[in-house]
């Protein structure tokens, strides 16, 4: 699974220049058809040169490996061997796609295989709870105490932290994964079928299905959408490699039928060709080469239950979202006892300190008190002893996010790589747990930890040694010291890197610390503290040498092509790539290979092996400095908020880092009442601190000591050669 390795940035070009009709733009015309009589030919030959010339190039390793093969030692047939075997699938996946015929079809119901078996996915438990009620406002704070610089779904700067809270978890996919069991259920297909060859599945569009305007749900919407993503008017590199590579056909069949192949069979198989989202197409009839500033702030017609009403976005203030009160699906199974409050509202507080204090006040209902400061300080509090307030403990079993440095390993001194494993042991994370989280929280040991069968429990995180780091600067070339105490290379040359982060007071505190225990290791960490929306733009653009950051991750698969393949870190011209998430700015032959074989994995063997691997070169290759994790989540709210709390329901699935992303919550306007008058008349319920520890599966880790013993060398990672041709997300 190559990507964009032959793309041409003038046909793209071209094909944006087709697909319009007019609109004004700073005062003058541009030219717009949304045709996709002109589009979708133009698109198919587009994709079918590329398949082509992927399939040649294949067929030259094909030959080349043969002949090597021919002559080879032992040494290097197994590794041949292997080469050999890649190109044979490769060269299947090149002629499956091109026996489908064009990227996107317009079928007809005589093209839908007859022998088709249908499942509906049905069977599986209620999500929320019966007792839930609609109604009422539920108000809370932006987590990430700053302003989405947009509320497009796509293009710049669209992958802000509040996207989840508009798009992610509340659009209807066609087949999504029920957050407690990880099985398909029902989303906007009313059934789906795979084909014995696991690698097409048909999904019937249900026929109640509506966007909040009334327009109903319509197949074409699906070609819309890959239009919209694949056009040069906006720049969004993930998601046009993922169409071109990890999607083989898109296909309608009529008005109300969809089906989505793949390019090999994979796990969770249907819930991936069924992740993706209809596009309106009235709403983007303006779309065209000023996208980003036209649709800055202007919401969609939506399939879910929540949309953006015109005057509910106040800039760097607050964000509105308004139920929709007619939704299709709210009658339906898996979403009857959800989405139940009339309006969200997010409000701007820039302060933690400040949105707490409005927390405590009773200006939001919900707050996430799980850092000890809040647990075991600040909400111990009147509004905790009287009643008012309760407080919750929920254990899951979420993978863990990513959160630590992300070494730009492209940026001096950091393409050393025993300059990055002595990064990893000058920071002293043990002793911001055990400082700033009093030791609740465990030391991360891996990216991608905590997915149950793909993760390696084997890797442990480098513990903080001033003499493993300094032993690691030597080899590095750092053997002398400055008069400030930090090493130096004999021309001069200081041990100095900068991080960046978006600046907060809890991260300051941290990275405080880290800086001053980095010092007794001779690095000089320099903090570069920036409001969170320039930090964001500084690491898309790969301009950070490191930057502190945790990226969302979903399961039930972990993923590492977006954060590794070279061609998320350059173009075909080799010139760095902007707008990805590959911000280790990562590019090596055998983590291609291995990413590929994890996103294209038939068995869940094959999968674990290649993700294994994959978190084995990652910690050998030092490229990301693992920080914290937490097993659990501690939520405050007022006792007027409601969550599922009966034998037939959970507070929280399984699969939920955070309980408000289910959307299982109510406000209960009689209990809100009741409090209110409660609280004017100075009268008072029992303490409530509820545990859900249904999914506890481990205590904190607290076996990460600091090293105290100068390991001579580090076993040198393995080369592409050496390690062959491996596996893979």
């Amino acid at each position: 699974m190559s990507r964009f390795l032959q793309q041409t940035a003038w046909l793209v070009s071209a094909l944006a220049m087709m697909f319009f009709t007019s609109c004004e733009r700073g005062g003058q015309e541009v030219t717009r058809t949304l045709d996709f009589e002109s589009f979708i030919p133009q698109y198919n030959r587009y994709i079918e040169t590329w398949i082509t010339g992927q399939r040649e190039a294949t067929l030259k390793e094909i030959a080349t490996t043969a002949q090597a093969l021919a002559s080879a030692e032992d040494k290097q047939r197994e590794l041949l061997e292997l080469q050999a075997e890649k190109h044979a699938n490769d060269l299947e996946k090149w002629d499956f796609r091109l026996s489908l015929g064009g990227y996107l079809k317009q079928g007809t119901a005589e093209d839908v295989p007859t022998d088709l078996v249908w499942v509906d996915g049905m069977d599986q438990p209620e999500i929320g709870d019966p007792a839930a009620v609609k109604g009422g406002v539920f108000r809370q704070n932006f987590a990430s105490l700053s302003f989405p610089p947009t509320i497009r779904l796509f293009g710049d700067n669209a992958n802000n932290s509040f996207r989840g809270n508009l798009y992610d978890d509340i659009d209807m996919p066609l087949v999504s994964l029920h957050p407690d069991t990880m099985k398909e259920i029902p989303g906007i297909a009313t059934e789906w079928a795979i084909t014995d060859n696991g690698r097409t599945v048909y999904m019937r569009i249900d026929p109640e299905a509506r966007y909040s305007d009334g327009r109903k749900v319509n197949a074409r919407d699906y070609l819309l959408s890959v239009y919209l993503r694949v056009s040069d008017n906006i720049v969004n590199p993930y998601s046009k490699q993922y169409l071109r590579e990890e999607i083989a056909q898109i296909a309608m069949y009529g008005d109300d039928l969809v089906s989505v192949s793949l390019p090999e069979a994979k796990v969770f198989g249907a819930a991936i060709a069924g992740a993706m989202t209809p596009m309106h197409p009235g709403f983007y009839a303006e779309y065209g080469p000023d996208f980003n500033e036209r649709y800055q702030w202007r919401f969609p017609p939506t399939t879910g239950a929540y949309e953006v009403l015109e005057g509910d976005i106040v800039k760097g203030t607050s964000i509105t979202q308004t139920r929709v009160m007619d939704w299709w699906a709210k009658d339906r199974k898996y979403y009857r006892h959800r989405f139940n409050p009339d309006k969200i509202v997010t409000i701007m507080v820039r302060d933690e300190s400040k949105a707490f204090e409005l927390f405590r006040a009773g200006e939001l209902d919900t707050f996430i008190i799980t850092r000890p400061e809040f647990w075991y300080e600040k909400s111990e509090m009147p509004p905790v002893y009287d009643g008012y307030i309760e407080r919750h403990t929920v254990y899951n079993n979420y993978p863990k996010i990513p959160r630590g440095f992300y070494i730009n390993v492209t940026k001096a001194p950091l393409d050393n790589r025993d300059v990055r494993i002595g990064v990893h042991h000058a920071m002293n994370w043990q002793k911001v747990i055990d400082v700033m989280f009093r030791g609740d929280y465990q030391r991360l040991n891996a990216f991608n930890e905590g997915f149950e069968l793909f993760s390696d429990p084997s890797i442990r995180a480098r513990p903080f040694s001033i003499i493993a780091a300094r032993a690691a600067f030597r080899r590095a070339g750092y053997t002398e010291e400055g008069r400030d105490g930090i090493l130096q290379t004999p021309g001069g040359s200081r041990l100095s890197v900068s991080l960046t982060y978006a600046a907060i007071p809890i991260v300051d505190r941290m990275l405080a610390i880290l800086r001053e225990d980095a010092r007794a290791c001779g690095l000089d960490l320099r903090l570069d503290g920036l409001e969170s929306t320039v930090a964001y733009k500084k690491q898309m653009q790969k301009q950070h040498e490191m930057v502190f950051s945790g990226w969302n991750i979903i399961p039930p698969l972990p993923d590492f092509h977006q954060f590794l393949h070279s061609t998320n870190a350059f173009d075909e011209q080799g010139n760095l790539k902007p707008q990805t998430n590959n911000t280790f700015v990562w590019a090596r032959p055998d983590t291609d290979k291995l990413s590929e074989q994890v996103r294209t994995a038939r068995s869940e063997e094959t999968l674990a092996s290649a993700a294994m691997q994959l978190q084995r070169i990652m910690h050998d290759e030092a490229i990301f400095v693992p920080a914290y994790s937490t097993d659990f989540i501690r939520i405050g709210s007022w006792r007027w908020i409601r969550w599922p709390d009966s034998e037939f329901t959970r507070f929280s699935p399984r699969f939920a880092y955070d309980p408000h992303e289910v959307h299982v919550l109510w406000v209960d306007e009689e209990i809100k009442e009741e409090t209110q008058a409660a609280r004017r008349s100075g009268k008072t319920f029992p303490e409530v601190n509820r545990l859900f520890a249904d999914h506890q599966t481990r205590a904190a880790d607290t076996t990460s000591e600091p090293a105290l013993v100068d390991p001579e060398s580090e076993p040198a990672a393995e080369t592409p050669e050496e390690k062959g041709d491996p596996e893979q997300p």
